[in-house]
């Protein structure tokens, strides 16, 4: 029988050394199920493990909420026709004389003053009746204000008076707005949803428009769909309003076993752990552990206090939730656990996958050994 020689037998037991390093430090997408629980606070850790039921997913659904305050709900919807500085009239005075009218040539008995502008103070000026206050005024107490002024210098005067859309009853529109700019507002515009009607509505998808108003020194916000579902959220508009067209900004990380492993943004106002795995591709097949899918936060102290029971807690706690897809009501609770914003997705390997990494790492040193052996033999 051929013995191998001393260095051939020294290079086959360096690569079995080095097959068992490799069964113990295999590449691989992150910590194993075993090693997460190992960071348990029950095992000295800093993170509760908590698994996912129907208590837990009610005791952490908070979700941002938007809205407006009274002091938007509670305002009336302005008058359409009242005025304000900025806003340009037209004024036409028709005079019940022939020969000699106070406005006009002779013989003209119709005056038109079609563009006068409310200047910053509130006022207009028409010849022979000077300043006029019109700020404030809707067309019909500025015609009789006006017909004052004049009733006294021309018999019998008859006045009209139309606002036209002006820069004074106005708001803006920015953002991720279909139509940016100042638009007034009018008789079909004096509310939040059809002022966006008529600026094109948003550029964005509305799953994830967010609609911020801002008054003054307060600001009230809504999603977009929100605004149309619920009537009470249309709030009127006042002069000055500015509207901003946002999109949402959350997002959450999937690591692990998944389709892809990204930081992955919000497709809609509310998201589920069964929508978010959907979202970057569901669980790999070839790896995925369906019993170890993890979702990591940083919870509130009340939250916290609620999900475990206890009082005790102070500060942001660490938490891992646990879901378990092969349960009979897995998908389920998969389904009415919500993801927030910066929360982590982690799926683990499943066991066999290990194995057969280890197993391709023995397999594939022992060829590369025998080749080595081969090799050896051949050269003595």
């Amino acid at each position: 029988m051929k013995m191998i020689s001393s260095n051939a037998a020294r290079a086959i037991a360096l690569l079995g050394a080095f097959a068992m390093v490799a069964s113990c430090g295999l590449p691989r997408s992150g910590p194993s199920k075993r090693q997460v629980y190992a960071g348990s606070v029950e095992r000295k850790g800093d993170a509760f493990i908590v698994t996912v039921d129907d208590r837990v997913s009610q005791a952490t659904a908070s979700q941002p909420s938007f809205g407006f305050s009274s002091k938007f709900q509670n305002a009336g919807v302005v008058g359409s026709d009242t005025i304000s500085a900025g806003d340009t009239l037209s004024v036409i005075v028709y005079e019940n004389v022939k020969d000699d009218p106070l406005l006009g040539n002779t013989g003209q008995r119709v005056s038109a003053l079609p563009e006068l502008q409310v200047d910053g103070q509130g006022y207009i000026f028409i010849p022979y009746a000077g300043r006029v206050r019109a700020a404030g005024q809707t067309p019909e107490g500025l015609r009789q204000a006006i017909t004052r002024k004049l009733e006294d210098q021309t018999p019998d005067p008859q006045v009209q008076v139309q606002r036209i859309a002006g820069d004074g009853a106005s708001v803006s529109i920015a953002g991720q707005s279909a139509g940016p700019g100042v638009y007034p507002i009018e008789a079909p515009t004096r509310t939040l949803a059809t002022m966006l009607a008529k600026s094109g509505g948003v550029a964005i998808d509305p799953d994830v428009a967010i609609v911020r108003v801002t008054r003054g020194s307060e600001t009230g916000a809504v999603w977009l769909k929100d605004l149309y579902e619920h009537p009470e959220m249309d709030i009127a508009l006042r002069a000055g309003d500015r509207i901003v067209i946002e999109e949402d900004s959350r997002s959450f990380v999937a690591l692990g076993a998944t389709g892809s492993q990204n930081i992955v943004p919000f497709k809609s106002a509310k998201l589920s752990a069964l929508e978010a795995i959907a979202t970057v591709g569901g669980l790999s097949t070839a790896a995925a552990d369906p019993k170890g899918v993890f979702v990591l936060r940083d919870e509130t102290p009340e939250i916290a206090n609620a999900v475990l029971g206890r009082n005790d807690l102070i500060g942001d706690q660490r938490m891992v939730y646990v879901l378990d897809l092969t349960k009979p009501t897995g998908l389920f609770e998969a389904r009415d656990f919500m993801i927030r914003d910066g929360d982590t997705i982690y799926v683990t390997e499943a066991p066999f996958v290990r194995w057969q990494k280890t197993l391709s790492a023995i397999t594939g040193t022992t060829g590369a050994a025998a080749n080595i052996a081969t090799t050896a033999n051949t050269g003595n």
